[in-house]
C-alpha cells in the first residue's frame, strides 16, 4: 500500500479532564504516618478521559503511590456545563495541564480512620 492509498489518520485533540483518585498506603509513599490513603483532584490531559485515567494512574504508580479508584468529573466545558464554578486558579492548573500534556495533582487530601 502507498503512503497515498493510507487513509489519513485524524488527529484528535487533547483535552483536560479533572479526575478523583483515591490512594492506598504503599511504603515510602510520603502521606502522613497514620493516614489510611488519601484523595487527590488531578487534572490530566489525554484525547479521551479513558487516556488521562490511564496516564494519571502510571504516573502516580511511578511516584510510589497506590491508586485505588479514578473518578472522572469530565473536561471544563463538561464541567461548566453541570454547573460548576471554576476559579481562575484552578483554570490556570487546567491549561498548564494541557500547555504540557502532563498530569497535575492539585489537592492531596490525607485520610484518617
Amino acid at each position: 500500500m502507498s503512503d497515498e492509498e493510507k487513509p489519513e489518520k485524524i488527529k484528535r485533540p487533547q483535552q483536560v479532564y479533572t479526575l478523583l483518585v483515591e490512594v492506598g498506603r504503599k511504603a515510602g509513599d510520603g502521606l502522613p504516618d497514620k493516614s489510611t490513603g488519601a484523595g487527590l483532584v488531578v487534572y490530566a490531559s489525554g484525547v479521551d478521559e479513558a487516556e488521562a485515567v490511564r496516564e494519571t494512574v502510571a504516573i502516580l504508580k511511578e511516584a510510589d503511590l497506590a491508586p485505588l479508584d479514578v473518578s472522572g468529573y469530565g473536561t471544563l466545558e463538561e464541567r461548566l456545563a453541570d454547573g460548576d464554578e471554576i476559579e481562575p486558579e484552578e483554570r490556570k492548573l487546567m491549561q498548564r495541564a494541557l500547555d504540557e500534556n502532563s498530569v497535575i495533582v492539585a489537592q492531596m487530601n490525607p485520610f484518617f480512620d
